[in-house]
């Protein structure tokens, strides 16, 4: 009778026993650069298990100088980067078969910066302007087109506010999120001019695959692009959790810049103005791409017998809606 029962409670710790979990999806996703603010919303995702709950194992890496997301997605060593939405356009002129899926920022955080006084962007036309090599291929173009500028304004830009706070008549560039904070420890309240918010199209910070991991892998993609959303969403509410990753996998990230930047994201409405307002975070519109298209076209760099449309797909991101 005791050997019945026993076998009777080990067939009933069988039957009710949890089934073994399934193996998640790994994912190897790598941002544009150093952990920041300005990937808050995926460092959060990892931090509240979000993607686990989606049964996703992402390997979440940091981007830097020196490395070239979309060459090593081209190579198969990683499934996903974060990319700018011209250096994709970029990347489709030299036949390489890669495609946006979402766009974490609905506004370009590019900015030009002057000092205290200047009223208007326009004001800057034939003052020196320090730009990257990167800007003579995106916003110079634009600010040429739309501004009068010309390249006999432009002066290096090495990375540095230094050369700013030293030089009153110098303007340069910068991101909304950090380089105003670096200016103005160093003693000076400059003045900022969002560029997307007078017109410049692009999509930053777009996440990107190659055409045959969009193919085989959708569902996947789709999970990874609602999860990143939700960790947004969460990230924008109380970012203490990742900002404890971000520090972890950048020691040299200050709380001051991290509370900055998050401050900068949110009153400019990066990521969850625009479109995200209605469609969701990290939604994308053809408009927004055809209007980024156009500006190509109208600045003269836009190449013939180039199909540009194939820098995007609305297939993933439109099938998740995660407001605001």
């Amino acid at each position: 009778m005791i050997r019945q029962n026993w076998r009777l409670a080990l067939m009933l710790v069988v039957l009710i026993a949890p089934s073994p979990l399934h193996a998640q999806d790994k994912l190897r996703f790598s941002t544009d650069w150093l952990a920041e603010a300005e990937h808050g919303g995926l460092y959060q995702a990892l931090a509240q298990g979000i993607y686990k709950q989606h049964g996703l194992d992402v390997d979440l890496k940091s981007g830097g100088p020196q490395v070239n997301g979309l060459q090593l997605l081209a190579a198969g060593q990683l499934d996903v980067v974060m990319a700018d939405a011209l250096q994709v356009m970029s990347a489709i002129e030299q036949q390489i078969p890669v495609t946006a899926i979402a766009a974490t920022f609905q506004k370009n955080p590019t900015i030009i910066i002057a000092h205290p006084g200047a009223k208007d962007l326009a004001e800057l036309k034939g003052r020196p302007v320090a730009v990257s090599a990167a800007g003579n291929t995106t916003f110079w173009p634009w600010l040429k087109q739309r501004y009068g500028f010309t390249d006999d304004q432009k002066r290096p830009y090495a990375f540095s506010v230094q050369p700013f706070l030293v030089d009153k008549d110098l303007s340069q560039q910068g991101f909304v999120t950090s380089e105003p904070f670096s200016i103005e420890k160093g003693g000076i309240k400059p003045v900022v001019f969002l560029l997307a918010d007078l017109g410049y199209p692009p999509y930053s910070e777009t996440l990107v695959v190659t055409r045959d991991t969009l193919a085989k892998r959708s569902d996947v993609l789709r999970r990874f692009v609602l999860a990143s959303a939700e960790g947004w969403k969460s990230y924008l509410a109380d970012p203490a959790p990742g900002n404890a990753l971000i520090k972890k996998a950048n020691p040299q990230m200050s709380d001051d810049l991290l509370a900055y930047g998050l401050a900068k994201m949110k009153s400019y409405a990066i990521v969850d103005g625009g479109d995200a307002k209605t469609r969701g975070l990290l939604t994308m519109t053809d408009a927004r791409w055809h209007s980024t298209l156009e500006f190509l076209r109208a600045v003269g760099v836009a190449k013939a017998n180039v199909d540009y449309t194939k820098a995007w797909t609305l297939d993933i991101v439109n099938s998740v809606k995660v407001l605001p």
